[in-house]
């Protein structure tokens, strides 16, 4: 069974959750102009927004990070993107020489060892080129819901970050049924994974696919207590409005 087939379903108020999503980017591509980027994790939630961002020419960088770690299907995501929508994605990448020195000293498989080594391996990997991504940038957009995990219940459409930059989370009040009806609904490309029941993807070495009736994040380092899953992408900072 297919994502789509197993998630999409047409929830009351689907329509206006899209219009008013549609709405705040609209906005937010107008008042940041020029210095807004969508940082894509290439997950289901993103390639909806890049698809709204595509099909209403919004003028929104797409961006993305190649830890070194992803699953081919993820990589492959990102060719399939600027061929089917016609846009460049541009692509970030860790530091070579901190992830050469990082595995030596710890090994391929660090993240196994303690939480700290595997928040280690995520600032190298992920926190560091996403610091060059947003450099210069006035606004950026995520595809954060409420619904993920309970780490994320309290996203807002919008926050204020320390650094005076806004943070977009365009799809917070979404349900999951809500992001497959509409990749169902556009015929939006998405990572060939999530048919192979990997709802949430990061690295490879730490994603697992789910069990039925599973939490949506039970696959993203599932060797760690629940309050510990979160890279440190999304740690909230500022003010939240």
């Amino acid at each position: 069974m297919s994502a789509t087939e197993l998630h999409a379903r047409a929830l009351p108020g689907f329509d206006e959750r899209v219009a008013q999503t549609l709405a705040l980017l609209r906005k937010a591509a107008r008042v940041h102009a020029g210095r807004i980027v969508q940082a894509t994790s290439l997950g289901a939630e993103d390639m909806v927004l890049t698809d709204l961002i595509a099909r209403h020419a919004l003028p929104i960088t797409l961006a993305t990070l190649d830890t070194g770690k992803l699953h081919d299907e993820t990589l492959a995501l990102i060719s399939r993107i600027e061929a089917h929508y016609g846009l460049k994605v541009q692509v970030f990448h860790p530091t070579h020489t901190a992830v050469v020195q990082f595995v030596a000293r710890h090994g391929e498989r660090a993240m196994f060892d303690s939480i700290e080594l595997r928040k280690a391996c995520c600032g190298i990997r992920k926190l560091e080129p996403l610091s060059r991504l947003l450099e210069g940038q006035g606004a950026w957009v995520t595809g954060l819901r409420r619904e993920q995990s309970s780490q994320r219940a309290e996203v807002s459409p919008y926050e204020i970050e320390d650094t005076g930059r806004v943070k977009f989370n365009p799809l917070a009040d979404w349900a999951l049924a809500d992001v497959w009806h509409y990749i169902a609904t556009h015929d939006v490309p998405y990572n060939a994974l999530h048919d192979q029941f990997y709802p949430s993807i990061g690295c490879a070495p730490c994603t697992r696919a789910i069990a039925l009736g599973e939490d949506f994040r039970a696959g993203r380092w599932w060797w760690e207590d629940e309050s510990a899953k979160e890279c440190g992408l999304h740690v909230k900072q500022g003010v939240t409005t």
